[in-house]
């Protein structure tokens, strides 16, 4: 399989990445056992990249698949804190959540913010630097879905990975479409950051044309990596062979999950959580009743809503 470095990090991951949060509670909410075969069947497949974020509550399996393949490969995390205290103990979850001494990659995950960001959030922002500098983080950035966001980042010294959205169909992409997203990105590669992508089938919305999906993704100059989200053997298998040269027509058909996600308005108390959490705006208060619904044609799947939602009023369908 193809790897690649992220730009000047010195880090070497593999062109194909472990997506960890389709099979953890926010999507399919997968047993641990069932998602740690996963993890252990990509990385004996050859994989040697996972993505993980402190929401997603995917270190436990993603430790046992590790530790039963007996292969360590490159992780990147996330957390949402914006203070020190908050991105410490993030750091500190993940280690020993993970059982590791060293965090490869940890993100700013900031999905939905704008380019304030880096001033709402500098307390996290420090406390990852620091840990940098302790040689406990090997390198740290921002994973987001703003072109402006994108920009901002490849102009920061202190950067060293940006993770866009960026996929054929434009979805998703905040302040700019897809041709400014990719411009964003163009300029972050220049600046030498390392830029792997997300939601290279818009969440899964877009499997049905992978073939196309993934060869524009691949196809974007300096992309050292794309993360796509497993959860059935059969959607390893085929990645992996897709990933490692084998032409699409051998290999098996694959179909996605069906996955929709729906408020229950019996249940919602209209607390407006769930629209202040949402990364791609999918989410509104209705006027009467006062209630959240969701804009279907705005939403990536990705769940997030679910962990704001203190009702548990939003489900899979």
């Amino acid at each position: 399989m193809k790897t690649n470095i992220l730009g000047r990090t010195g880090i070497e991951v593999t062109e194909l990445c472990f997506g960890a949060l389709p099979m953890g509670p926010a999507q399919k909410d997968m047993p641990v056992e069932e998602s740690a075969k996963l993890v252990e069947a990509a990385l004996l497949g050859g994989v040697r990249f996972i993505d993980t974020a402190q929401m997603y509550h995917t270190y436990e399996p993603i430790r046992l698949g590790m530790q039963r393949a007996g292969i360590r490969p490159v992780i990147a995390t996330k957390s949402a804190a914006a203070d020190y205290e908050g991105m410490q103990a993030a750091i500190e979850e993940a280690l020993r959540e993970l059982d590791v001494d060293q965090i490869d990659i940890m993100l700013l995950h900031a999905a939905r913010a704008g380019t304030s960001v880096f001033e709402d959030r500098a307390g996290a922002l420090q406390c990852m630097l620091d840990y940098k500098a302790k040689g406990i983080l090997r390198s740290v950035g921002i994973s987001t879905h703003n072109v402006k966001v994108v920009e901002a980042a490849a102009e920061r010294e202190e950067l060293d990975i940006v993770f866009p959205i960026l996929n054929l169909h434009g979805t998703g992409i905040l302040e700019g479409d897809r041709t400014e997203m990719e411009r964003a990105v163009e300029k972050a590669v220049d600046a030498g950051k390392g830029v792997y992508l997300m939601k290279a089938l818009s969440g899964g919305l877009h499997i049905n044309a992978f073939d196309a999906c993934m060869q524009y993704a691949r196809g974007i100059p300096g992309i050292a990596a794309v993360a796509l989200g497993m959860v059935s053997p059969r959607e390893v298998e085929y990645n992996l062979k897709y990933f490692s040269g084998i032409p699409a027509g051998e290999l098996p058909d694959v179909q996605g999950w069906s996955k929709r996600y729906t408020v229950v308005q019996s249940l919602c108390v209209g607390c407006g959580r769930c629209v202040k959490g949402c990364p791609n705006l999918a989410m509104e208060m209705g006027e009467e009743p006062h209630k959240a619904h969701i804009i279907q044609d705005r939403c990536l799947t990705c769940g997030y809503c679910t962990t704001y939602c203190p009702q548990f009023a939003i489900r899979i369908i």
